[in-house]
């Protein structure tokens, strides 16, 4: 069977050689379709952690991707929460080691994650009409860094399809947006959820 399969010819390597680097987003405007600005999962892979790892390994692991949000998924391969870089780096853990009583490498994803029921998505229907300038006006409105893309149309369960980061879409416009004066992110929102 290997037989049909020829050797590809290789070159030896001398003088100066570069690295290929990841592309960039692609530029967009406010009035650019919002679906320029999303990260589809539908055509990458989602980065997704389990609940029972330890925070720390999240960290580590956004860090190693150069992302800031790992979408949790549970034993059964179900949305489970969100976790974000402010949920590791923020307050959050210092509350849950007061609380508990534990060291800061004994948290684990699950104890400081948003869980589901916390989540809200935008449909893909909604984000299919809407332009970037529309995301940016939600996720200011919500105070939120992040938000997902609901996919319910297909035959089955619901899935999240997309996500729009606050970064990337900075990154893309080529400018920093200031967000409202209000929580911006999953974690900031949750304590207020607490705390009022």
């Amino acid at each position: 069977m290997m037989n049909e399969y020829k050797s590809l010819a290789a070159h030896h390597l001398t003088g100066n050689v570069q690295i290929s680097k990841p592309a960039t987003p692609n530029p967009v405007t406010f009035d650019s379709p919002a679906s320029d600005a999303m990260t589809d999962l539908r055509k990458i892979h989602a980065a997704v952690i389990a609940p029972n790892i330890t925070m720390e390994i999240a960290n580590t692991y956004m860090i190693q991707r150069g992302i800031r949000t790992l979408l949790v998924m549970d034993d059964d391969n179900f949305l489970a929460g969100i976790i974000t870089a402010t949920d590791i780096l923020g307050e959050k853990p210092m509350r849950f080691i007061q609380e508990r009583g534990v060291k800061h490498n004994e948290i684990l994803v699950r104890d400081i994650m948003t869980p589901l029921d916390k989540l809200e998505a935008i449909p893909l229907d909604e984000v299919l009409h809407a332009r970037v300038g529309n995301i940016v006006t939600s996720l200011r409105e919500s105070g939120r860094m992040h938000a997902l893309v609901i996919d319910d149309n297909n035959l089955g369960l619901p899935r999240i399809c997309g996500i729009f980061s606050w970064t990337q879409i900075e990154k893309q416009l080529g400018m920093t947006i200031t967000p409202n004066n209000v929580a911006k992110s999953f974690a900031e929102i949750e304590s207020t959820l607490i705390a009022g």
